[in-house]
């Protein structure tokens, strides 16, 4: 078991049995990993938001506070991006740490698996500033969700349109505009294009392999900031 399942497991097993305590050692035996694993897991969590405390004693342990916690979520890996971009405009407000933590709970409580997927799709999206208002189309939008190679009509900022095939790789976001990143076809690299200057989508049924990395980009890494979870 990786640590993001061990974590969402101790979570639940500690909500199963509340408000009755489990011990760093039952739980260390349940999970196969050593007592200063679980302190070191369960520490994360504490810190993450998770109501959990130490009840001391011969028969104490760490107990959940079942009132204050969310049973498991089934928000998809799109959704729980969503979330995430939208806490992340509250950037620089008085509900910033607030906004964060409401994340950080969300995310605790979802399924390991779709926690992983949110966060290679997260990993997609990357912003400069405050991020975009612009809208993205539904068809690009869910291109990039699953990884799909798209044929689109584009219009260049002279109005002129052309056909290419583009592999979807993410997203670039500034105070304007959206922009999507993809590997163009027709000029062999990388490309942005802006999402208010594509005209026509049609999504193929071929798989994107190729990733993004941020050496691709020819923007200062320290002027991107990636969209994170945490």
């Amino acid at each position: 078991m990786n640590r993001t399942d061990r974590l969402y497991a101790l979570v639940e097993e500690l909500r199963a049995v509340s408000p009755r305590p489990r011990s760093a050692r039952w739980l260390a035996a349940r999970f196969e990993v050593s007592s200063r694993t679980i302190e070191r897991d369960i520490g994360a969590l504490q810190q993450s938001g998770v109501p959990i405390w130490a009840e001391p004693g011969r028969t104490g342990g760490y107990v959940l506070d079942r009132a204050r916690t969310l049973p498991p979520v089934n928000l998809t890996a799109g959704e729980a991006v969503a979330m995430a971009m939208a806490l992340h405009r509250l950037r620089g407000t008085p509900f910033a740490a607030a906004a964060a933590t409401a994340l950080r709970k969300l995310v605790a409580v979802m399924p390991a698996a779709d926690v992983a997927e949110a966060h290679r799709l997260a990993g997609r999206v990357h912003l400069i500033g405050d991020g975009p208002v612009t809208p993205v189309p539904a068809a690009v939008a869910d291109a990039v969700l699953a990884r799909r190679v798209l044929r689109i009509r584009y219009a260049d900022r002279a109005g002129a349109d052309s056909l290419r095939e583009v592999e979807p790789l993410g997203y670039l976001g500034n105070s304007l505009h959206w922009y999507l990143l993809a590997w163009c076809r027709l000029r062999a690299g990388i490309r942005a294009f802006r999402t208010d200057r594509i005209v026509s989508v049609q999504p193929l049924s071929e798989v994107v392999t190729r990733d993004l990395h941020l050496d691709d980009l020819d923007i200062p890494h320290e002027r991107m900031r990636p969209l994170s979870l945490v």
